[in-house]
């Protein structure tokens, strides 16, 4: 039996909401960079976004412009608490596409410890994105014991 792309653990996972300076153009990003499909979108008066939801790879995200002081984009705070993960079919892929729209690569694709290979990127909005593809399940107690060989 194949081992599936995306872990069943992870399929209702919690839906980021995260916050941009430019989300029209956000949008158009990610369907170019990580091949996401627009799900909707609330547009206000002034154009710019106030709730959309996007698709990648069937992990939907939620995203609208910023609007302080609730919410702020990383741009403008200078980095950002959240990493988004997101488990896709082919990471290789993916990360070339991304790369190729202007994503920044911060770490190529490569196999993980923790059974899946692994991608790291930020987005031109300073969200740091996380694609994996599951290569293999294992137990909590095989990545513990992968992860105390690989770090100490």
């Amino acid at each position: 039996m194949a081992t599936p792309t995306v872990p069943e653990a992870y399929r209702n996972a919690v839906i980021a909401h995260i916050m941009v300076d430019g989300a029209v153009a956000a949008i158009d990003f990610y369907i170019k960079a990580f091949g996401a499909k627009e799900l909707f979108r609330i547009d206000r008066p002034d154009g710019r976004v106030l709730h959309a939801e996007v698709s990648v790879q069937g992990a939907t995200i939620m995203l609208g412009d910023a609007e302080a002081p609730l919410f702020s984009a990383p741009t403008t705070i200078g980095g950002t608490t959240v990493g988004l993960h997101v488990f896709v079919d082919d990471v290789d892929s993916l990360a070339d596409r991304a790369v190729a729209a202007g994503a920044e690569l911060l770490q190529p694709p490569a196999d993980q410890f923790h059974g899946d290979r692994t991608s790291i990127m930020r987005d031109p909005y300073g969200h740091v994105w996380v694609f994996l593809t599951h290569l293999e399940d294992l137990t909590s107690d095989e990545v513990a014991r992968r992860a105390q060989e690989l770090f100490g």
